[in-house]
């Protein structure tokens, strides 16, 4: 049999294990994994030295289309996400107008074709009015499922009132998303937000306001019998608390969160830190680490949400909150993995395996016959500084300016094609994730 291509003797990184092998492609699929010397291809890849990984899958973006195209469209965000190693990404619901209806999502999905370079899936927002449509929403091709803001969040997808959740909830049959933010205790503390003042951010938004959201949304899940998906955990208390209740509700941890910290970054970084929830102190940080190496995290995902620089720049509270990351994930995370932080393996499972498995992607997240050969080949012994002009991203800017990476994705491969190599990146090739449902 002829194949494809053939990847000539990586180190082949699964969530549980390291091998030396060959690797054959056919028609966007994994074919054969073995010794494949004697076999023939149209193109054999030499990749001795490197690290295949299964194709890293971010979970949470904001590309902004429609409606603010000017900070960043779903053209330029997934140009970044190939730049950095990702080939499958989730996007957020909270545009302009906001994908809360079947005619939203599809319009999105109209946008997306023949302009993404990687393989995509958008949110349905969950909201007041529209819980009754949700289930028909998740069936949608191309939804990777619901996304829920509880605290201070745009329009109609603020949703504070408990028989909304509660209704939400109830409605939905996959696993939703949410942001856990408590409405009422970011407005009984904002005389903690002070003018000018960029690091009483994390005072006002404090922990207990994250912790006591959390709890709430896990306890409606657990009264339904619904599984659910808290996003970028930032507290020592939701991590304890999250650990306990693993059977209804996973995590999902930042970079940032695992990386920055407070209040180093805002004296360094002034408002170009700032984002929700904030970055908190090293006391939260540590037990992040923790949650990552007990196996109470269960995904890494950069929640990628940039603005201009001159939005940035605005005085503190009119600086809005977020920061880029798609484009760094795979890079700031192979650092830590350099610096025993965690392993390759862990990596794997957290970015690639478990976003699989928990929203039941269908061929993707695994090096397994059958599977979409989508791999991220990185260089771990590769150091690089990262810098604002390496950033694809309409923004024009990182958090992570200036700092030294050693390990560094080298190719990105979607379904057998290189849409990435050594930063030469190929046309937008991207389609709709397939889910099981």
């Amino acid at each position: 049999m002829s194949f494809d291509t053939i990847y000539k003797g990586s180190n082949i990184v699964t969530h549980n294990n390291t091998y030396v092998s060959d690797i054959a492609v056919k028609d966007g699929k994994i074919i054969t994994i073995g010794d494949l010397s004697k076999e023939s291809a149209t193109q054999t890849i030499d990749i001795t030295g490197y690290y295949l990984l299964p194709g890293v899958i971010d979970t949470q973006v904001h590309f902004r289309e429609p409606g603010l195209e000017y900070k960043e469209d779903l053209n330029s965000g997934t140009k970044a996400a190939i730049l950095g190693g990702i080939t499958g990404v989730f996007e957020m619901p909270n545009t302009n107008p906001a994908t809360t209806n079947e005619e939203a999502l599809r319009e999105k999905l109209r946008l997306a074709e023949g302009r993404l370079f990687c393989d995509y899936a958008f949110y349905a927002g969950g909201t007041e009015d529209n819980y009754l449509e949700l289930p028909k929403l998740e069936k949608i091709p191309g939804c990777c499922g619901v996304k829920v803001f509880m605290g201070l969040s745009v329009g109609s997808l603020l949703v504070t009132d408990h028989n909304d959740l509660n209704n939400i909830v109830s409605s939905i049959n996959n696993r939703a998303s949410f942001h856990c933010e408590d409405q009422d205790l970011l407005e009984e503390r904002i005389d903690f937000q002070i003018p000018g003042d960029i690091n009483s951010h994390e005072v006002w938004r404090n922990d207990e306001q994250c912790f006591k959201a959390t709890q709430r949304i896990v306890n409606i899940a657990r009264m339904n019998k619904k599984n659910i998906h808290i996003l970028h955990v930032s507290t020592k208390q939701e991590i304890e608390f999250l650990s306990k209740n693993k059977d209804i509700a996973s995590v999902e941890i930042t970079p940032q969160h695992l990386t920055l910290n407070a209040p180093e970054c805002y004296n360094n970084l002034g408002s170009y830190a700032q984002m929700n929830p904030p970055i908190r102190n090293l006391t939260h940080q540590k037990k992040l680490w923790e949650g990552i190496n007990d196996g109470t995290a269960d995904i890494i995902g950069s929640d990628h949400a940039p603005h201009t620089k001159e939005e940035k720049d605005a005085e503190y509270p009119y600086s809005p909150s977020g920061m880029p990351g798609v484009q760094t994930l795979v890079p700031v995370m192979l650092n830590h993995v350099n610096n025993g932080k965690l392993s390759l393996e862990r990596f794997v499972e957290l970015t690639s395996y478990n976003p699989s498995k928990l929203f039941k992607i269908k061929g993707k997240g695994k090096i397994e016959v059958g599977f979409d050969a989508d791999f991220t080949i990185v260089d771990m012994n590769k150091e690089r500084v990262i810098s604002n002009d390496w950033i694809v991203s309409k923004c024009g800017w990182t958090p992570y300016d200036g700092m030294n990476i050693k390990g560094w994705p080298v190719m990105t491969i979607i379904r057998g094609n290189t849409v990435m190599e050594n930063d030469v990146i190929s046309d937008p090739l991207g389609k709709p994730i397939n889910f099981i449902r």
